[in-house]
């Protein structure tokens, strides 16, 4: 798969993105089956694997449970090669999660972030909002923490992961990327989406599979169909960058990649969905 901008943020990812809160999170999800975290064998595997495809892009986030931690591991040596994009503002302990968007909580947020993955910077840092997106943005502690990091040259781009349209619309006014829920079964974002590409800012997609429901039908060709449909839809707005896929499973890696692909040539040949994609 060839990279492609971000918005206007200088860096260039993959259309698809590894999210790994099945690295280290199997509690309070809502995927269709039941999470098994694989052990680091698997795990180096998939990351490889990832790499051969040309995914540059991991999601990870404190609230996935150890999964920052795991990675901080896992990418000893080969840390450069990737695109890490992480948040701030949620933390889940003990099957709950608790939120702090004050400039003291997401700047040590963004701190511990670093100290777990073994790094000086990420390249994305996000705000992980509760959905009292107005609020945060309002409040302005938890981006000017961001912007800190940014400054000091410790986070690459401020961005926002919200849940209200409203909310996405102002933070697409003072972050360089937003990560957006996009998907068959809600499409509410999509004048956000489009309003994004006109500002140049870069969009991540979240959920663009509904958490693997997208591919929960009854037979294999129902699964595929329902990737195909999914990927189809998300990858054919100009706006998105790239879509986070959280798997563990390296067919299901493999096959949503081809499929990716193949969108992608159709679209070119069509002269439709998102930006000019670098070799």
């Amino acid at each position: 798969m060839d990279r492609r901008p971000l918005g206007r943020t200088g860096l260039t990812v993959s259309p698809l993105g590894l999210g790994t809160v099945k690295f280290g999170r199997r509690d309070g999800v809502k995927y269709p089956e039941p999470v098994r975290i694989p052990g680091d064998r698997l795990a180096l595997a998939l990351l490889s694997q990832a790499m051969e495809l040309r995914i540059n892009l991991l999601d990870t986030a404190p609230a996935y449970g150890n999964s920052e931690e795991r990675l901080g591991l896992l990418l000893e040596g080969w840390r450069d090669r990737w695109v890490i994009s992480t948040k701030a503002g949620e933390s889940f302990e003990n099957g709950v999660s608790s939120y702090d968007f004050s400039y003291e909580a997401v700047y040590a947020s963004i701190e511990g972030s670093l100290e777990r993955l073994r790094t000086d910077r990420v390249e994305i840092a996000l705000i992980h909002s509760d959905g009292s997106d107005q609020a945060i943005l309002e409040d302005g502690g938890a981006i000017e923490a961001l912007k800190e990091h940014k400054a000091a040259k410790r986070v690459g781009v401020v961005g926002f992961s919200p849940k209200t349209v409203e909310g996405a619309m102002r933070a697409s006014e003072v972050c360089g990327v937003l990560m957006l829920e996009f998907n068959l079964g809600n499409q509410e974002m999509r004048p956000v989406i489009r309003r994004c590409a006109e500002r140049g800012v870069g969009v991540l997609v979240k959920k663009g599979l509904m958490s693997g429901h997208a591919a929960g039908g009854q037979t294999l060709a129902d699964a595929q169909e329902g990737v195909r449909r999914s990927l189809g839809l998300c990858l054919g707005e100009r706006g998105v960058s790239s879509v986070i896929v959280g798997t563990v499973s390296p067919e299901h890696l493999d096959f949503d990649t081809r499929v990716a692909a193949e969108i992608l040539a159709k679209n070119r040949e069509e002269g439709v969905g998102s930006g000019d994609e670098i070799q």
